[in-house]
């Protein structure tokens, strides 16, 4: 997955390196929030020295947890080195009061959870950039004529600005779930082994949070419980689902039958290594076998959300895993699908061909009106529309020449439909005459 169209940022916010920067960050909170308080014996010039002089180096803390089997210990260790390295020997060693009354799921957890929020933020900023673009090409494309599908089959006209409208909307619903979920997992927790505050006063946790921009969990168990993160972790595959769709609806728009949209295929791309002429769309194929990871990686957070009493570590091998690997699949889906649909080629020519190739089938829904106008039955007026349909269907199916469908409304005595309501009914506009309030609507849409 690592490639040109792969963001660094996000592949380092779940990197080793930020989360040791975090756990020191909280660590030193922690100490700052002592000193302020006054409870125990650190002092405010202690707290000011484990500012300046806390840090690690990740080589030796990986070096370190070989030895002590525990993440946390090993960081810990190399980082208390980094504060009392320039201590005099006979002095009292500030590192002493690093993790003062913590358990390892006060360091772990409230970091995951300020690591999720950073990975969010650049998920809602990639909704954002592509839900732009989506509604842009919705103008663009307002007036592209092209024939609807139900079923694969077609439909009823149609613009192709609709579609990127709708997809507009989705990646808009999909913002509002993003920024909801964000502020459901933006919680810390500094209350100790069993979360009763046994060994440290609330107001260490209510500072440290403060200062990372949580909330602080009402009630932990030791751990913050995982129903926030399997929200989360649902919103992000609800949010896969939808570039899954808008990738879809490309891929089979590409189809060398269809041909009405394709991918960018820049100056040099190759589709195939054996049939030279292939242009396949294989971005779009590719977001589609990414929605299935951040998909699937909901289901290890549902599972995660049942722990042994107060806490096990069972959830934690598993998240280690699927988070990092959803949240940096789909910021790669999204940076391919900003790319593709940014530069989407269009062919409007190919889309009034395909509109006409079923010989005006695509019009009789008003026929059918049309003709319970005049006083039919809507029984009797949808057996002429359909004998006359399906006798067009079948020489379109064999491709063989003959008369229109309204060519053949016109030769039936029993159509009652007058000629020139025939002629309204069979320009693909009139089926269009009230799609200026969707855009309307459309144009209210702010993805700020």
């Amino acid at each position: 997955m690592i490639d040109r169209y792969t963001r660094p940022e996000m592949g380092h916010i779940f990197s080793l390196e930020n989360k040791y920067a975090v756990w020191q960050e909280i660590e030193v909170l922690a100490c700052e929030a002592q000193a302020e308080l006054g409870k125990i014996g650190i002092t405010k010039d202690e707290a000011k020295w484990i500012r300046d002089h806390a840090n690690f180096e990740k080589a030796k803390v990986d070096e370190i947890e070989e030895v002590t089997r525990h993440d946390v210990i090993a960081f810990l260790t190399n980082m208390k080195e980094y504060i009392d390295a320039d201590v005099p020997a006979d002095a009292p060693k500030p590192s002493r009061w690093v993790h003062y009354g913590m358990t390892s799921s006060d360091l772990g957890d409230t970091a995951l959870c300020y690591q999720l929020t950073q990975a969010c933020d650049l998920i809602i900023e990639d909704v954002q950039k592509l839900g732009e673009i989506c509604k842009r090409r919705a103008f663009e494309e307002r007036d592209t004529l092209c024939a609807g599908r139900t079923h694969g089959i077609h439909a009823e006209p149609m613009t192709f600005g609709m579609k990127f409208g709708s997809w507009a909307w989705e990646l808009k619903r999909d913002l509002d779930r993003l920024k909801d979920a964000r502020k459901n997992v933006a919680f810390g927790a500094i209350s100790g082994a069993v979360g009763t505050y046994s060994s440290i006063d609330p107001f260490v946790e209510e500072y440290v949070c403060k200062n990372l921009g949580l909330l602080h969990d009402p009630l932990s168990t030791q751990v913050i419980s995982r129903d926030h993160h399997a929200y989360l972790a649902g919103v992000l595959a609800t949010t896969a689902a939808t570039c899954e769709r808008i990738a879809t609806e490309v891929r089979n728009l590409q189809k060398t039958d269809t041909l009405e949209a394709e991918e960018p295929f820049r100056k040099g791309q190759k589709g195939s290594s054996a049939m030279p002429h292939k242009r396949n769309p294989i971005t779009m194929e590719k977001v589609c076998g990414l929605s299935r990871v951040v998909k699937a990686n909901a289901q290890v957070a549902f599972d995660n959300v049942a722990l042994w009493h107060e806490r096990d570590i069972s959830h934690s091998s598993a998240e280690r895993v699927a988070q990092a690997d959803s949240f940096i699949a789909l910021d790669h889906m999204f940076q391919c699908l900003i790319r593709v649909i940014d530069g989407l080629q269009l062919y409007p020519n190919r889309m009034m061909a395909n509109l006409n190739k079923t010989r005006g089938l695509i019009f009789s829904s008003k026929v059918l009106l049309a003709l319970v106008d005049t006083g039919i039955t809507r029984e009797d007026a949808y057996a002429i529309v359909q004998e006359n349909a399906m006798a067009t269907w079948h020489e379109v199916q064999d491709c063989v020449s003959g008369p229109t469908f309204k060519e053949r409304l016109e030769a039936d005595p029993r159509c009652t439909v007058s000629q020139e309501t025939l002629d309204e009914i069979f320009d693909p506009w009139d089926f269009l005459t009230r799609i200026g309030v969707v855009f309307d609507r459309l144009q209210e849409l702010d993805f700020a």
